[in-house]
């Protein structure tokens, strides 16, 4: 258990589409790296690939919220259903101080295995909702600067060139 060093912008971890787990026998160690970075990086949610692993995996923990009582594990997961819609400034850890106003669904259904280890399929809405669709979309290779406006990339540009070339090898 230990916390990982976050990739930011620029990196090629966050654009890989990440590959489901296979060999549950060595998560636990992975999910503690996880929650352990999430929580020193005061992190609401972290996808496997912002540490540089491509495993289908992200941990959630809202507990300081009425929406849950315990964090989350999430693994092999995908959007079955989706519906409504809400808009949000996001951020992210990979990219740190960088916002951007995201249009996500406001309710969906998501297929996925917990940390038992069990096939679970269940209807999440609000914030819940809108950190799972971010989290999945890291696994997707997706960040919220395929969200932005030109304005947004504008403003934000400097930033964004500054990490990608702290990123090229």
């Amino acid at each position: 258990m230990a916390v990982q060093k976050v990739v930011t912008y620029g990196h090629k971890a966050l654009r890989e589409v990440c590959t489901d787990i296979t060999d549950f026998s060595k998560v636990d160690g992975l999910i503690n790296d996880l929650f352990d970075t999430m929580y020193e990086f005061d992190g609401i949610g972290l996808a496997c690939n912002q540490i540089g692993i491509n495993k289908r995996i992200f941990v959630v923990d809202l507990t300081h919220t009425e929406e849950c009582d315990s964090p989350l594990v999430f693994m092999n997961g995908t959007i079955e259903k989706e519906s409504g819609s809400c808009v949000d400034s996001e951020g992210c850890l990979s990219l740190p101080e960088i916002r951007i106003n995201v249009e996500r669904f406001d309710t969906i259904t998501y297929s996925y295995v917990d940390e038992n280890f069990e096939k679970c399929t269940k209807e999440f809405s609000g914030l819940l909702a809108t950190v799972i669709q971010h989290e999945n979309d890291h696994l997707d290779g997706k960040l919220i600067t395929d969200y932005a406006t030109p304005a947004d990339l504008l403003k934000y540009d400097k930033a964004l060139k500054l990490m990608k070339s702290n990123n090229v090898k």
